[in-house]
């Protein structure tokens, strides 16, 4: 038996899923390709061979996303037709043998604004400045069944919901140096201006139903780290509770600073092979403003006011009662606006890069890499290990294949990369696209794509 949700957790539940359209910020193929131009922001010990300057805008996209929610599995095509998995044609086996118990989506994004590299100090030199976002959220089983299913179960666990966003502009200001004949070691110094942070943790959210009572309990905050930002608040009729609905923005600025590091280091053990590590964006942003939404602590909310009938024809039933106690049932997550609450810091998610790559003697142009990059926050916490066979056949051509495996399964990766002396042309994918749909939105959570034009001197 199924009814119609409430408009408060239709609306948890597409934010949740729709904020994350737009995850490599640096790309792994290019990892262990000599003449790619930006292998210096996978490792900064890297240097390149020649100067270059980038093409304002053009010289480094990197768009991409990973998961193991895939957007197959909440959007399906019905009669020829777009639609998502609340559509009554689709039945409820078929949308939640796809769902896991903790389904995981993500997203980085890295817009290059000028980028340029030369040799001088003694090192290999470079200057980028980069616009920056990250997307994260998790989401638990149970929320798809509840929206997919309406109150058809006595009970719905959606602890652990979580959702994080924040964007920035770096500039990075790096440096690799030659310590011997064997080893080289580099540093990359980022300064950065915070646009805004978001974070919501649901960290207690259960629904108990009954025939006679029902009853939630919940433990949420919300943090907006922006500039100008203002809750809205509605009143629950039933409860008398004063709840955040929404959000107003005022005038949109920059509300934080703070800095971060790139290290790396590489090592060549015998001519033919070669070891490298780096961790990358090890670093802080403090906002200058936050504001706080919090149920404080945990909020319990009991009524005996509406009982439930299995009968569809009944008054009490769960499709007549359901209109009834919509605003009721917005307290699974009612928070309260706790107002602005000063300065706030959060740590970027780190990433470690971990190689090793091996020419083949017979055909020194023929090198196959072993790489993991591991990325550190928290229970957004994820591994990739890849395998990589990497070709320079021409001065002026080169590039490579992978196959990848790791914590949202196994990919298929390539970069082409062409450099004829006056520029360099890369285009890539760390997880090819696959199947899209009509309007080319990719049908798997895995998938990227990079590319840039340099000018080489």
């Amino acid at each position: 038996m199924t009814m119609q949700l409430p408009k408060h957790i239709k609306a948890l539940a597409a934010a949740a899923l729709i904020s994350l359209p737009a995850v490599a910020q640096n790309t792994n193929s290019g990892y262990f390709v000599d003449d790619y131009t930006y292998r210096f922001q996978s490792n900064p010990a890297f240097a390149n061979s020649k100067n270059f300057v980038a093409m304002p805008g053009l010289g480094n996209v990197n768009v991409a996303m990973q998961g193991n929610l895939h957007v197959r599995d909440v959007i399906y095509n019905v009669d020829g037709r777009t639609t998502t998995f609340l559509n009554p044609a689709i039945s409820v086996e078929e949308v939640m043998k796809n769902i896991s118990d903790k389904n995981r989506i993500g997203a980085d994004v890295k817009l290059p604004v000028l980028a340029f590299g030369f040799k001088a100090f003694k090192g290999y030199n470079t200057v980028a400045v980069n616009a920056r976002a990250s997307v994260a959220a998790q989401l638990p089983r149970s929320l798809f069944s509840l929206l997919k299913e309406g109150a058809s179960n006595t009970s719905y666990d959606l602890s652990d919901t979580r959702a994080r966003a924040t964007a920035y502009a770096e500039i990075a200001l790096g440096h690799s140096h030659e310590i011997t004949k064997r080893l080289r070691v580099g540093g990359t110094l980022k300064f950065l201006v915070g646009a805004g942070d978001m974070d919501a943790r649901f960290d207690k959210a259960t629904l108990n139903l009954g025939t006679d009572n029902w009853s939630v309990t919940s433990n949420a905050t919300l943090n907006s780290s922006v500039r100008n930002l203002r809750y809205k608040t509605a009143v629950n009729h039933h409860s008398g509770h004063t709840y955040v609905d929404g959000m107003d923005l005022d005038k949109f600025g920059m509300n934080g600073f703070g800095m971060a590091v790139d290290l790396g280091a590489a090592y060549q053990v015998i001519p033919d092979l070669e070891i490298s590590a780096a961790i990358l964006d090890l670093g802080f942003i403090s906002w200058n403003k936050n504001y706080l939404a919090t149920t404080n602590g945990d909020k319990t909310f009991n009524t005996d006011r509406y009982t439930f009938s299995a009968d569809e024809n009944a008054d009490n039933s769960f499709k007549n009662q359901w209109d009834n106690i919509r605003d009721d049932i917005s307290a699974i997550y009612e928070l309260e606006d706790a107002g602005e609450t000063g300065g706030r810091t959060t740590a970027l998610g780190a990433t470690l890069n971990i190689g090793a790559r091996y020419a083949l003697p017979v055909y020194r142009n023929l090198k196959f890499g072993l790489l993991n990059t591991t990325r550190i926050q928290g229970e957004y916490t994820y591994t990739d290990f890849r395998l990589s066979a990497n070709v320079s056949p021409l001065k002026w051509l080169d590039g490579g294949v992978n196959m990848s495996a790791g914590t949202f399964g196994v990919g298929f990766g390539w970069l082409v990369n062409i450099h004829p002396g006056c520029f360099n042309f890369f285009v890539g994918m760390d997880h090819t696209l696959g199947k899209t749909t009509k309007e080319f939105v990719p049908l798997s959570s895995n998938a990227s794509v990079n590319l840039g034009l340099n000018f080489l001197f």
